[in-house]
């Protein structure tokens, strides 16, 4: 089981820190990934994280401003998010897959979060 949280109303240029915590089997299990759904689109890939947290991925418009890391100890990943801008207005799922293969696919990814909201205004 995946709970997110952390999303909220934040203005244009600020910062968020998305947590996810997971329940069940060990964290360590799985590759932990990051998707977004904007009103009206579909689901984009955010970042992906493998299961040591030593390499990640992200999607072009969130580079070099998001950073995707986990505790494992903590049984949770984060989604640091600076320089926000309206166009990343989304509810945020964290994502678990059990591929051994690191993967942007939504598909791949057997299980997901609740979703958290997050809205920048401009």
């Amino acid at each position: 089981q995946l709970q997110a949280s952390g999303g909220g109303l934040v203005q244009a240029g600020a910062s968020l820190r998305l947590s996810c915590t997971a329940s069940g089997r060990a964290p360590e299990t799985y590759m932990m990934g990051w998707f977004r759904q904007a009103p009206g689109k579909e689901r984009e890939f955010v970042s992906v994280i493998i299961r040591s947290g030593g390499n990640s991925k992200y999607a072009d418009s969130v580079k070099g401003r998001f950073t995707c890391s986990r505790d494992n100890a903590k049984n949770a990943v984060y989604l640091q998010m600076n320089s926000l801008k309206p166009e990343d207005t989304a509810v945020y799922y964290c994502a678990a897959s059990t591929s051994v293969i690191m993967t942007m696919t939504a598909e791949r990814f057997e299980y997901w979060g609740q979703g958290t909201l997050v809205t920048v205004s401009s």
